[in-house]
């Protein structure tokens, strides 16, 4: 495995994997099982998965020692603001069965996230967060978010694939020091990701799947990723992506794939913000 360095000397896994829509428990507590077993040590959950629990099962059941293990969470926007941020993150370690976090995100730039934020910066220097950062912020909010705390956001976790690459957000995360990670690497499949011919061609040099073409090209880009999968043939795949490298031909042909739009929301869309804000539960 391959580590990134976040901007306070943490080390994070650059491949971990993600249970977002693994709702049933037992089903998300065995996936994660799987995933550990075949290699994984950063874990990606968020309260509003609903499955905090079985992620947390599945950590005390692998039988690997916490110090190896990278779990993060997120901060969901009915937890806004200071009080309900901070006993909120205090029930996420317990659902998790875990004495620290490795990293929380905020998981949406709404409601008072400030608030929560200087709750993160509290806990972050009790030790009870080793890392903080955010997720789902567009430059303007994250640049805006910096300049106004103390503890600048190590990770900003966004949307991210071949066909929307954030190239020009990436820069801006670079120059204020914050690590991007993917949600979303394979785009759900959008696009006919897992048929491209682009991907297919590149593969067929290396005898890797799109998939692992999609995972291998975010990785050369220093982007930290967390594909998804139940199966754990895949998760044996999607984690294989450490013993080839893209050339720059191979890494400029797929830079042509950014479409630099989002395939799923924007946030400058009324709609989309009253959507997620209608999400508080």
């Amino acid at each position: 495995m391959e580590f990134v360095e976040l901007n306070n000397g943490v080390k994070m896994p650059i491949l971990g994997y993600g249970v977002f829509q693994i709702a049933d428990q037992e089903e998300c507590e065995r996936c994660v099982l799987d995933a550990i077993e075949a290699g994984y040590r950063l874990i990606d959950t968020a309260q509003a998965y609903g499955n905090e629990e079985a992620v947390g099962k599945a950590i005390k059941k692998c039988g690997i020692p916490r110090e190896e293990l990278f779990i993060t969470t997120k901060v969901w926007i009915s937890n806004a603001g200071y009080e309900k941020a901070r006993k909120s993150i205090e029930e996420s370690l317990e659902k998790l069965q875990l004495d620290y976090l490795d990293l929380l995100l905020i998981h949406q730039p709404f409601g008072d996230y400030y608030g929560t934020y200087r709750a993160m910066e509290e806990l972050y220097k009790e030790g009870k967060l080793k890392a903080i950062g955010v997720s789902n912020f567009y430059p303007d909010r994250l640049i805006d978010l910096i300049k106004f705390n103390e503890v600048v956001p190590a990770v900003n976790q966004v949307e991210t694939h071949v066909f929307n690459q954030q190239a020009n957000s990436h820069e801006i995360m670079k120059k204020y020091g914050v690590q991007i990670e993917s949600w979303g690497p394979f785009a759900e499949g959008k696009n006919n990701l897992f048929t491209d011919e682009t991907l297919k061609a590149v593969g067929d040099k290396y005898n890797k799947s799109n998939a692992q073409v999609a995972l291998r090209y975010l990785i050369q880009r220093g982007v930290v990723v967390i594909p998804k999968s139940v199966h754990k043939e895949r998760m044996i795949q999607n984690i294989d992506v450490f013993d080839f490298e893209l050339t720059k031909e191979d890494m400029d042909l797929i830079a042509t794939l950014d479409k630099e739009e989002s395939l799923f929301f924007s946030h400058y869309d009324p709609q989309t913000v009253e959507y997620l804000t209608s999400l508080v539960r």
